[in-house]
């Protein structure tokens, strides 16, 4: 008994009772999945708050200096003694001036925003004053201040943008130290902590990628142009661009159009219609046309977002099925059969099946993903073709009719709103359709994939081919009910007499057919309806993004709060920053002060014969040249008057009706 107990010890000292060694059918040799080593949380040399605290104190001194500067240049010749005067960050409504600081600083402005997704510190600079364990609740403290924080980098990044805008050597100087340091510090932030815990190790490195790209090229936009200021030539070049656009859209509107030969459209009939086909529905630049620049940073927020969005959908769901993927084991037979599943017999043949599967449900993630992303894009685009027909529509004196009444076109306090809302809307819009139609891809792709491709594929589990296979007289009776009320409607009810089709005299068969197979229409208005909802939720779903497109019927229009917001948007472009306008208002002020005589430009020398009469009177002439006199000066302000007149919208309701017939999609009612 001693030596059996002995040997009972010896044996049980010896013995695993693991886990894994509980299965006897676990094959021999098999090695689990080694688990990812989660990412610590990195320290820089430097830390964030105290870099957040020094870019504050920069931006603010920064402000300072150029409201000084503003009030040197602007106040200081009639009242040397005012107040200092605020900076403007962006001149919203000004066409000539340039696109791409306002462009780069709002796409750093909102990857600042969507990097505040994960941080648990949207203020860094706080915990200076207030330590971590010094909060009791650290994720209901962090709701107020992530709040604030949506009005802290505005005010960050509003000297940035506004050194651009006063346009002088020192305010350059100013914008070049500005960039570098924001560019500085978050390159060293990302060099030294590439990974981060939260969401994806990468996820704050590639989410960071517009914001770099925007700072690196205003910490070169700021040198070159610091650089140009000391040149003789800068003044020269602002005044020539002062009005250049404006100029530039009359000799285009005004240019004598050339006729196209019939021969040269048959020979090249195919490709000139392709690409007419191509412009209509692919914005591609217009001559004598240029976007407000409220649309460019609309267009170049909804590229940031769809990048945004598009990554945190790809980094939050893949590698969290990749690593349930890896980490399948046997056991996993055992959980289905707890829920009567039964795969197969064989248990690596389960595992295979499971891996399968999540990699099918992979598949159809990513390419919903692509799916989603390309349409929305697609939109986008098309948007930017009907944002500019609107716009020449209603430069052409068109009337702002785009919804159940007539609007005024005329400023209100509610078009300001909509106004100052709308880049903001647009992005909004863009983020929230694209998650709704990720969303309804990934649902319509699994559904294809796991009803239809991996069923016939594995040749089990044919639930859909199995459920048309028992309801296929119900989809045979609505189909031949369907096409004999159609054939019938064309051969038997519906006759041809001179050229003009009636009803034939068969009308009581006519009412006997609709009495009797009124039960089977039944059946097909069903279907026919749950076919109209997925595809008004479809559709509604792609075109969410599109702001001048309502998704209400015509006379609900004014309910879609994104599509009132675009008609009072247009309403503030055109009556604020018409073309027509500025370039009258620019001959007044060239009538007025004497120009200096500036060299022409290549591209603004223009043939005889291809000028408008009227567009004579725009190039500035020499008052030595004989009849250059006040005879001349009198009729070039008549004609920039009469011109002013005809196509201003503000003056709308004072004009014939038949002046106001077009609309803004640029089609007659």
């Amino acid at each position: 008994m001693s030596s059996q107990a002995a040997g009972n010890q010896t044996s049980g000292a010896t013995e695993d009772y693991s886990y894994g060694s509980w299965y006897i059918d676990e094959p021999p040799g098999g090695e689990e999945p080694k688990p990812e080593r989660p990412v610590s949380l990195c320290q820089t040399s430097i830390p964030p708050s105290l870099s957040h605290a020094c870019l504050a104190s920069l931006s603010v001194l920064v402000l300072l200096l150029l409201a000084v500067l503003v009030r040197r240049r602007q106040l200081w010749p009639r009242c040397g003694h005012g107040r200092p005067g605020l900076p403007s960050p962006v001149d919203f409504l000004a066409e000539d001036k340039s696109r791409t600081v306002p462009t780069a600083v709002f796409m750093v402005l909102f990857s600042s925003l969507c990097l505040l997704l994960p941080d648990e510190d949207p203020l860094p600079f706080l915990t200076l004053i207030w330590t971590p364990s010094q909060v009791k609740e650290p994720e209901q403290e962090h709701r107020p201040w992530k709040m604030l924080a949506l009005l802290y980098y505005p005010a960050l990044y509003y000297p940035l943008a506004a050194c651009a805008t006063a346009r002088h050597g020192a305010a350059y100087l100013l914008g070049s130290l500005l960039s570098w340091a924001h560019f500085g510090v978050q390159v060293w932030q990302r060099v030294e902590c590439p990974q981060t815990p939260k969401i994806y190790k990468y996820y704050s490195l590639l989410a960071s990628l517009p914001l770099l790209l925007g700072l690196g090229f205003l910490s070169l936009w700021y040198p070159v142009q610091l650089v140009k200021s000391f040149s003789h030539r800068a003044a020269a070049d602002s005044e020539v661009l002062q009005s250049s656009y404006s100029e530039e859209y009359l000799r285009y509107l005004l240019r004598r159009k050339k006729l196209q030969s019939s021969s040269h459209t048959s020979k090249h009939g195919f490709l000139s219609q392709a690409w007419i086909c191509f412009r209509h529905h692919i914005y591609t630049p217009q001559q004598g046309f240029r976007l407000p620049l409220k649309l460019v940073l609309s267009a170049a927020l909804t590229g940031t977002a769809i990048y945004q969005v598009a990554l945190l959908l790809l980094v939050g769901v893949v590698p969290t099925i990749q690593k349930v993927r890896a980490g399948i084991t046997a056991d996993v037979s055992y959980l289905l059969a707890g829920f009567g599943i039964v795969l197969s017999e064989d248990r690596q043949e389960v595992v295979e099946l499971v891996k399968h599967h999540l990699w099918a449900l992979e598949v159809c993630y990513v390419s919903a993903l692509v799916l989603s992303c390309s349409l929305t894009f697609l939109v986008q685009i098309r948007s930017l073709v009907m944002h500019r027909a609107n716009l020449q529509a209603l430069y052409r004196g068109a009337a702002l009719d785009l919804g159940s009444q007539a609007q005024s076109p005329h400023p209100s306090r509610q078009a300001i709103f909509c106004w100052m809302s709308f880049s903001a809307y647009q992005t909004a819009f863009t983020c929230l359709g694209l998650l709704v139609q990720q969303t309804i891809f990934f649902l319509g792709t699994m559904a294809l994939a796991f009803l239809v491709f991996v069923p016939v594929l594995h040749g089990r589990n044919l639930l859909l081919l199995r459920a048309l296979e028992s309801s296929w007289p119900f989809w045979l009776t609505l189909a031949l009910a369907v096409t004999l009320q159609n054939m019938a409607a064309h051969w038997a009810f519906l006759e041809t007499h001179h050229g003009c089709p009636e009803l034939t005299n068969r009308r009581r068969a006519l009412f006997a057919v609709v009495f009797l197979l009124f039960p089977i229409n039944v059946l097909v208005g069903t279907t026919v309806a749950t076919w109209r909802v997925l595809l008004s939720a479809l559709h509604n779903a792609i075109h969410l993004s599109q702001m001048d497109l309502s998704l209400l019927p015509p006379k609900a229009a004014t309910f879609d709060p994104g599509y009132h917001t675009y008609r009072n948007f247009l309403k503030i472009e055109v009556s604020q920053s018409h073309p027509a306008v500025t370039a009258f208002c620019t001959l007044l002020l060239r009538g007025r002060t004497p120009q200096p005589q500036l060299p022409a430009r290549p591209q603004d020398s223009l043939r005889a014969g291809e000028e408008e009469e009227g567009m004579q009177l725009l190039q500035t002439k020499d008052p030595t040249i004989k009849g250059a006199g006040p005879r001349a000066s009198h009729g070039r302000a008549r004609w920039g008057l009469a011109y002013t007149l005809l196509h201003n919208p503000a003056l709308q309701a004072f004009r014939k009706p038949a002046l106001s017939e077009a609309w803004t999609n640029g089609t007659q009612p």
